[in-house]
């Protein structure tokens, strides 16, 4: 366990360094949203479409893998829903909060994290799961924040989340990846230093940008972003463990990435979300800071716990 504790030390201080430089205000608000946009738009997606562009969609794609991650994000969801609901929240604060308990930073911290922690086998895994929180979740949120303030469905929400998703450059790049490999195309070896060297700045990029706009979060409402913290943290990991393991047996190893990538701390896009919505910003900003500062322990002994699975 200490072995894993010492190879995930390092990204998490790459964290630190990010949040040292903009508590210092070394590092300004202005400047982490111009590196996150550098990360988001051009680094993560170079490494992403290398990454799709040298995979099989058939090989890669598992209902099963899909349908246990589904049920072990579905449950914990409904669960922060359920204690929402008790504290007689609105459904707009409902969403953003079973979004906190079920969404992990799987595209800033895991796709880095993880591909180098456990392989270059586990970039087919931790990319279905980044796809099914964009694509189920991220739009789930979208329709129940919409639809709970036009009191009604309609194709303006549909198309709102459709937009979303299809200027996502995450997607975008995974797409059009799958799509060159389908078509059987080697890469020119120029394109493919290209976008190593480009792809390699993902990395340390995204984990400074990450410390960096940590900086800016504060820990208001300590009680309730604790208790989404541990949703995220620990039920979370443990519901997809169950699905993956008992209800739906998956391959070992994809089974331990896709645990790892639920053990992830609260995405950083959730609090784009609520800003953008104005639906309790500084709770998701506290869930994030606390998620993120459990997670140096936490999702060192869960990647601990799931290496002895394969």
């Amino acid at each position: 366990m200490l072995d894993v504790f010492l190879q995930t030390l390092p990204f998490f201080l790459i964290v630190g360094l990010g949040y040292g430089a903009g508590r210092t205000g070394f590092f300004t608000e202005s400047a982490t949203a111009w590196l996150t946009k550098f990360v988001f738009y051009f680094a993560l997606s170079a490494m992403l479409f290398r990454f799709s562009a040298n995979l099989s969609f058939a090989e890669v794609l598992d209902w099963t893998f899909v349908a246990a991650y589904l049920w072990g994000t579905a449950f914990v969801y409904l669960i922060a829903t359920l204690v929402a609901f008790l504290r007689r929240l609105s459904i707009e604060e409902t969403a953003i909060e079973a979004q906190c308990a079920a969404i992990g930073n799987t595209g800033f911290l895991g796709v880095p994290m993880l591909t180098l922690l456990l392989g270059q086998a586990a970039i087919g895994p931790v990319m279905l799961v980044l796809a099914v929180d964009l694509i189920v979740f991220g739009s789930l949120v979208v329709i129940l924040v919409t639809g709970s303030r036009d009191g009604r469905m309609n194709l303006g929400i549909l198309r709102t989340v459709g937009l979303g998703l299809v200027k996502n450059p995450m997607i975008v790049s995974i797409v059009l990846g799958f799509a060159w490999s389908g078509l059987r195309l080697p890469i020119p070896d120029p394109m493919n230093q290209f976008l190593s060297i480009l792809g390699g700045a993902a990395t340390p990029g995204a984990l400074f940008a990450i410390g960096a706009s940590l900086a800016s979060k504060s820990a208001e409402r300590p009680m309730v972003a604790g208790w989404l913290s541990f949703c995220k943290l620990v039920l979370h990991p443990a519901l997809v463990a169950l699905a993956a393991l008992v209800l739906f047996p998956v391959e070992p190893f994809a089974a331990a990435v896709m645990i790892s990538a639920a053990a992830l701390p609260v995405a950083g896009n959730v609090y784009i979300l609520a800003q953008h919505y104005r639906v309790a910003p500084h709770r998701v900003s506290a869930s994030i800071l606390i998620s993120t500062a459990g997670a140096v322990v936490t999702v060192s002994l869960v990647i601990g716990w799931v290496s002895g699975l394969h």
